[in-house]
């Protein structure tokens, strides 16, 4: 039975309880800078871009999570900026209705603050997500002020984490860490390498065939100069 045969046969149902026709569709407000949405763009594309090989996964940004039943228009929903599930079927979504995924939540959310947001980050989101979620890590980054935070969930309450010597926290959930990068946050391999956009991977096989092209003319040209064949090579 789909959600909304559900909740029609359902008596006393407040008027603001949202009818869908089908899946829910995500019920997140625009971006709040043009910055916010480059940032999630980067988190994802990195992401997809390391795990292409993966299918057992699930990041997005910006779209609702539905974590009690019924849904309203006002409450039991929330949007984090950018969140990871892992241990879920890799594909495209309207929204995250956690009683249509085996019960899961994020393994890994991270919010983008602002002005009018960052209280609401710090205070009550993180609460929401240590105690209702059970969100093993949750991280805040403000990309104007470069303010970067990090938590790890630990016997039930979220416990901040220490950067490294490149400032850098420590990802438990995505074995990476992040730490900020030309002013955007970016994902780091364990050994402190940077995780490539697609785009940049894509530059740098350029650039390592270009290399190898220029490495064997210099050979050939100088097996030339020694009366070598570089055929018979």
């Amino acid at each position: 039975m789909i959600i909304a045969q559900e909740l029609e046969t359902q008596e006393n149902i407040s008027q603001d309880v949202i009818f869908p026709p089908g899946d829910l569709y995500s019920d997140e407000p625009s971006l709040e800078s043009e910055l916010h949405l480059i940032q999630i763009i980067l988190l994802i594309s990195c992401l997809q871009w390391l795990w292409r090989t993966k299918n057992d996964f699930y990041a997005t940004g910006n779209l609702s999570i539905y974590y009690k039943y019924p849904p309203t228009k006002s409450e039991y929903f929330r949007g984090p900026d950018f969140f990871v599930v892992l241990g879920t079927e890799r594909k495209t979504r309207k929204s995250w209705v956690v009683w249509e995924e085996d019960g899961k939540y994020p393994n890994f959310i991270l919010e983008i603050l602002s002005p009018t947001t960052a209280n609401t980050d710090r205070e009550f989101k993180k609460e929401l997500y240590q105690n209702t979620f059970r969100t093993p890590d949750y991280f805040w980054f403000d990309p104007y002020t470069l303010e970067f935070a990090g938590f790890h969930l630990l016997d039930g309450e979220y416990q901040p984490l220490t950067a490294n010597e490149k400032g850098h926290l420590w990802s438990h959930q995505l074995g990476l860490y992040l730490g900020i990068y030309d002013g955007l946050l970016r994902y780091f391999t364990a050994e402190g390498n940077l995780v490539p956009t697609p785009e940049e991977s894509a530059e740098q096989e350029a650039q390592k065939a270009e290399a190898e092209a220029k490495k064997s003319a210099r050979l050939a040209a100088k097996l030339r100069e020694l009366n070598i064949d570089p055929e018979t090579i």
